[in-house]
């Protein structure tokens, strides 16, 4: 999965800040050096090709070295005096020093051995390898050859990892692991021209590429799949029907674990970025729940039902609300992603420049994946961010979900602010290695509101598809804290998600296996966004005629991805600037 900095005018550096800038500045720049080496493919997403050919080492060893690594930046960081550093500077220091100690702890826990779960792996993101490198010329494919050739030894270090993790006790509970297998085993074919690795020599040759070279590079292509992927696949396939199903968990909570109460407070605590308590978060959700519901009820009545419970059955199961084919859900999402791309321009005053498409979720992931999901693109390397859409199981992907959906993945939400924060004038671990998931998360579904504005929701059935997603969310609350720190079982959670949303039983079931495996993550989405309304609110109280929403987003967006409390002291300085420039 998953903005502009409105600059302070820095007066000219005395010489009593001259050496800790500098020093900071060395650490951020030897930082994120090593960032790059040791995560290459992403280094290729920001244009830098150095390590093309690399896939990356995520053993147990190299993660081991990555935190002793990471504990030493924090060494250098804490040796520089903030006395000495500007606002901007200081804030630069405090984000970086947090993303390193967060990965340090992370790598105290046994949970870091969990290499997959029902909707996220290492095998179902590599067949998508070629969608994300820039292929144009000849080195180019040949760096793609050259990760394809990597990508069995990759498989073999990931049994090697998960079978300690069976060993440890650090497995996926059972009931979360139904279909999984398929997905592997969908990624073998016996025609190697029918595998997705070999997508990226299926079609056109490139006119930089001789058509000897191209054929010979196809040949190849095909040997790696035959004699190396394919194998590799399969020994993965074998492990985990063998080894890792017969040890998976039986027990559903983060804190069965082995030191798992500590581990899901630090999940907490990292996807939230704040001191909430589960029991704290659990009271919030609880709370949203009837105020959602509420607000559910008096529409349900509006549009001319007896109850709320009547308008959801009505739409869960009218077939009028669903497309009968992927290609007419997928005509009808990118239609409307072109209505509120037109719409844009009234809600930010600095849309980005990187423009995203929309694609289907592979069939190979479809079955155990969510409704959608977002994955950035990248202007240094030419790639356009994408939408991708879920449709498989089509009688359970309501159409009047789509505007709310759209404005979430795409824009105003996950493209415009990650696109975005691409092109601020930060330091470059700030825009494209800093994602606070409360954040990120949290402005997805604050836009998610923003479609009111925007008169989306112009009628009852898509107003209900606002209201159900709003109380998704609040229900995450309830339910990831429910199953992971107060003893619910999965029919509980299943339970609560259904008398209380709109979604139909297939999302609430993949949703519900995602906080299972995913613990912590769904709880920062409501936070997030609860943060950023609270702050709208106080903009638009102490500013009243003087508040402009455009620049209010353009505020929000405008250091990237940053903790709640950062973001507070952020809309809180420019509240104030606000007013005297006023």
């Amino acid at each position: 999965m998953r903005t502009i900095f409105i600059a302070l005018l820095l007066g000219a550096a005395t010489p009593a800040l001259a050496a800790p800038a500098d020093d900071l500045k060395t650490v951020i720049d030897d930082h994120w050096a090593w960032y790059l080496k040791e995560n290459p493919i992403q280094a290729t997403l920001v244009g830098v090709r150095d390590y093309d050919r690399e896939l990356g080492d995520f053993s147990l060893a190299a993660q081991d070295r990555r935190a002793a690594e990471a504990a030493a930046f924090i060494k250098r960081l804490d040796a520089i005096p903030d006395s000495g550093l500007h606002a901007a500077q200081r804030t630069n220091k405090a984000i970086l020093r947090r993303s390193l100690a967060e990965a340090v702890e992370a790598n105290g826990f046994g949970a870091r051995m969990m290499l997959f779960s029902s909707t996220n792996s290492f095998h179902q993101f590599l067949p998508e390898l070629g969608n994300f490198m820039p292929l144009r010329t000849k080195a180019d494919y040949e760096s793609y050859l050259a990760r394809l050739g990597k990508i069995p030894a990759l498989m073999d270090e990931a049994i090697t990892i998960s079978r300690q993790a069976v060993e440890g006790g650090f497995t996926q509970p059972c009931v979360t692991l139904e279909g999984f297998e398929p997905t592997i085993t969908a990624e073998i074919k016996a025609d190697p021209a029918q595998s997705r690795f070999y997508a990226p020599f299926a079609g056109r040759r490139p006119d930089a590429i001789a058509e000897a070279d191209w054929q010979a590079m196809q040949a190849r292509a095909r040997e790696i799949v035959t004699a190396g992927i394919n194998p590799a696949y399969t020994r993965f396939a074998t492990f985990f029907r063998e080894d890792y199903m017969p040890g998976c968990r039986k027990d559903i909570a983060a804190t069965s674990l082995p030191q798992g109460k500590e581990y899901y407070a630090f999940q907490v605590r990292q996807m939230t970025t704040t001191d909430l308590t589960p029991e704290e978060i659990h009271q919030i959700g609880l709370d949203e729940v009837k105020r959602i519901r509420g607000e559910m009820e008096a529409l349900a009545r509006k549009a001319g039902y007896p109850s709320r419970e009547a308008f959801i059955q009505v739409l869960r199961t009218d077939p009028k609300y669903y497309a009968k084919t992927p290609e007419e859900l997928m005509e009808y999402v990118s239609r409307q992603a072109k209505i509120i791309d037109g719409k844009m321009p009234g809600i930010v005053g600095t849309p980005a420049r990187l423009p995203y498409g929309v694609r289907e979720i592979p069939a190979a992931n479809a079955e155990t994946q969510t409704t959608a999901y977002y994955f950035p693109g990248s202007t240094e390397s030419g790639l356009a961010g994408f939408y991708y859409v879920n449709t498989s199981k089509l009688d359970q992907r309501p159409l009047w979900e789509v505007p709310v959906l759209t404005i979430h993945e795409a824009v105003p939400g996950h493209h415009q602010q990650l696109a975005l924060q691409q092109e601020l004038d930060l330091p470059e671990f700030r825009k494209h290695a800093a994602f606070f998931t409360a954040f990120i998360e949290g402005w997805g579904l604050y836009s998610e509101r923003l479609g009111i504005e925007m008169e989306l929701y112009d009628t009852p059935e898509k107003e209900m598809g606002r209201l159900s997603y709003d109380m998704w969310r609040a229900c995450r609350l309830v339910v990831d804290t429910g199953m992971h720190a107060k003893g619910w079982t999965r029919d509980q959670a299943v339970a609560f998600m259904k008398d209380n949303s709109a979604l139909t039983d297939a999302n609430i079931d993949a949703e519900i296996n995602r906080y299972i495996g995913w613990p912590g993550q769904a709880l920062a989405y409501k936070i997030g966004q609860l943060k950023i309304l609270e702050l709208r609110q106080k903009a638009e109280k102490e500013l009243g005629a003087k508040f402009d929403l455009r620049r209010f987003h353009d505020a929000v967006l405008g250091q990237g991805s940053v903790p709640l409390d950062v973001l507070e002291r952020q809309i809180s300085d420019w509240i104030a600037a606000e007013k005297a420039k006023a």
